[in-house]
């Protein structure tokens, strides 16, 4: 993996502006209130975070001791093997400090919690989001998080938006894989699922080859990263990630920004839909449909529409805000007949 020291603003931008593979910028969080208060005791960093909590109800995840901090299914994979919980932010940093020296605590954790949501203020000393409104970064739609938890572990997944994590509290392992190698990484059902996505069905930490042999050829293109207080990675859009937060008492803030407009959906909406029109179908239909998706959606722009003139191309052109709303009400009236 590609591993940066002493980058400049103007390093980070041009590099995750180009790149397509994973990068860690060492210390480039040196300066964060945030990082300085974790490097001296998880006491000091959960009095910073308490300074500015502003007292709003979360969800938490909250798990036994035998979940071991790793949030996923129960045996046939049919629900949760922890339960969310409503919890202020100050009760989930108290019961993480109260069982800190346990040998095998609770599972506490909060994801995906919006940043100024919760923590007014805290941005302005622990800051990254200057880059994304860069216009080198084609940035749209920035979502900024904080998560915050003990020693849990975020089973393989990955994330369609483009990501920047920042280790600001403890140490994490990152463990990626490019979007290819999803057929060696079992993923599990769609519905539910641990984070919002499909996770691999593999433990990490004692994978059985037996049942997930392919697993063993995921491994072959895995990079690794262990991230300390005040290193960021970036993640491209995709990118299966495992992630284990390896310190009793853990804060990562994160990034996501798409680089197309909102206005245009999410892929995700275009799967479930071909999920169920498709995946039935007999094979031959099903290889029709390739050819056009791959004639329409997969190959260059340019081929479905280089012999039409611009006045015909319509949806075939690069969509207007005004166009995808029309063609959003096209699939919903078609979805509900």
């Amino acid at each position: 993996m590609q591993v940066i020291e002493n980058a400049s603003q103007e390093d980070l931008i041009a590099l995750i502006g180009e790149a397509n593979h994973p990068i860690v910028f060492k210390g480039f969080l040196k300066n964060w209130s945030l990082v300085s208060a974790g490097k001296k005791s998880s006491v000091d960093a959960i009095a910073l975070l308490k300074n500015f909590y502003n007292g709003k109800m979360a969800s938490a995840s909250v798990g036994s001791p035998d979940v071991k901090g790793r949030l996923f299914y129960n045996n046939d994979f049919t629900a949760l093997n922890f339960e969310q919980l409503p919890m202020r932010m100050d009760q989930l940093l108290d019961n993480i400090l109260f069982h800190a020296n346990d040998d095998i605590p609770p599972t506490f954790y909060i994801g995906s919690a919006s940043l100024d949501g919760y923590f007014p203020g805290l941005r302005s000393e622990n800051n990254l989001d200057c880059f994304f409104y860069n216009p080198k970064m084609n940035s749209h739609d920035l979502l900024e998080s904080i998560w915050i938890g003990n020693r849990t572990t975020a089973s393989c997944h990955y994330d369609a938006p483009y990501n920047i994590a920042c280790c600001a509290v403890g140490k994490r392992r990152f463990t990626l894989f490019p979007p290819s190698q999803v057929h060696n990484l079992y993923p599990g059902p769609l519905n539910p699922t641990p984070g919002g996505q499909a996770v691999s069905l593999v433990d990490f930490s004692a994978p059985n080859f037996q049942q997930y042999p392919k697993f063993a050829d995921a491994l072959a293109h895995a990079q690794t990263a262990e991230l300390e207080a005040g290193d960021l990675i970036y993640i491209p859009s995709m990118w299966w990630h495992h992630v284990e937060a390896l310190s009793d008492f853990n804060v990562l803030v994160n990034y996501w920004w798409s680089k197309t407009p909102v206005y245009l959906g999410s892929p995700m909406n275009a799967l479930l839909t071909a999920i169920m029109s498709l995946r039935q179908r007999p094979e031959n239909e099903r290889a029709a449909w390739q050819a056009l998706f791959n004639f329409y959606v997969f190959s260059d722009n340019e081929n479905a529409i280089e012999y039409l003139p611009e006045v015909a191309q319509g949806l075939l052109g690069n969509l207007s805000d005004l166009q995808a709303r029309q063609l959003r009400t096209m699939l919903i009236n078609s979805l509900n007949r």
